[in-house]
């Protein structure tokens, strides 16, 4: 519902790459959830204009929250903060942070020929960029008493990479194995605040960063790669997010929710 005079305000979340995927979905859920969504993107036009769409899309799913493009490159520092700035500014509090932006290497290459440009660009966005801004969402929140009824969680999203070796695009294993360690170390720090730190791992997801392979991937899914059989959506991963921020998993500190299908499953 809609906070008339008086109310309290919505709570609050921040999804990077919100604009569109994997942290669409997100936004998505959380807006039908009755936060107000901060929608972070980079800055480039393609990623301007979809996050913008994004936000009317949000606030049509929403009750009278708000919902905000803010532009950041979470690869950079100053950008980090002014994201987390703006985020205050614009909203007044923030109780929710999902970790979701992350790129592909710009070319898959062997193992044996990837080279450290690439491996730099990748780990500054996947793992430097959230590890770093989880820091500083996690500086604000102690340096405050916890609102009442105002639970306070981060998400990282990561990926089957975390835990499945593709020899072809080793960086963005290593970023988001590197990711899933970031989730244990912040659950364990700040556990005893009250603060719940999760991890959402998606599997095969039907979005722009895997059209590229989507027909060899449709090929291996009919083939039973797949248990039930299908890609995952953005809506897949947002229901997650959206019930792990809702208490249920109070007691559940650390926890890692596969979005996966079943391809984790241990199969003879």
């Amino acid at each position: 519902m809609a906070a008339g005079p008086g109310a309290p305000a919505p709570p609050v979340a921040l999804v990077t790459g919100g604009g569109r995927g994997l942290g669409a979905g997100a936004a998505l859920a959380l807006a039908a959830a009755g936060y107000s969504v901060a929608v972070g993107y980079r800055s480039d036009d393609d990623a301007a204009d979809a996050t913008t769409a994004a936000c009317r899309e949000l606030a049509a799913a929403g009750a009278g929250q708000r919902f905000h493009p803010l532009q950041a490159d979470v690869a950079v520092s100053a950008d980090r903060a002014r994201l987390l700035a703006d985020t205050l500014e614009r909203f007044g509090s923030l109780e929710v942070l999902v970790n979701n932006a992350g790129i592909a290497p710009r070319r898959r290459a062997d193992l044996l020929e990837a080279s450290e440009e690439s491996f730099a660009e990748v780990l500054a966005t996947n793992l430097t960029g959230p590890y770093f801004l989880t820091q500083q969402v996690a500086r604000y929140w102690l340096a405050r008493a916890p609102q009442p009824d105002r639970r306070r969680a981060v998400i990282f999203v990561t990926s089957i990479s975390a835990a499945y070796a593709s020899p072809s695009r080793g960086e963005y294993c290593v970023s988001k194995a590197g990711l899933s360690m970031a989730r244990e170390l912040f659950a364990a720090r700040l556990a005893e605040a009250g603060i719940g730190v999760y991890e959402v791992r998606p599997g095969l997801m039907e979005t722009d960063m895997t059209r590229a392979v989507k027909e060899k991937y449709d090929a291996l899914i009919a083939d039973g790669l797949v248990p039930q059989g299908r890609w995952g959506t953005a809506d897949d991963v947002g229901r997650a997010v959206a019930a792990l921020v809702s208490g249920a998993f109070d007691f559940s500190q650390g926890t890692v929710v596969d979005v996966d299908g079943g391809f984790s499953l241990l199969r003879l």
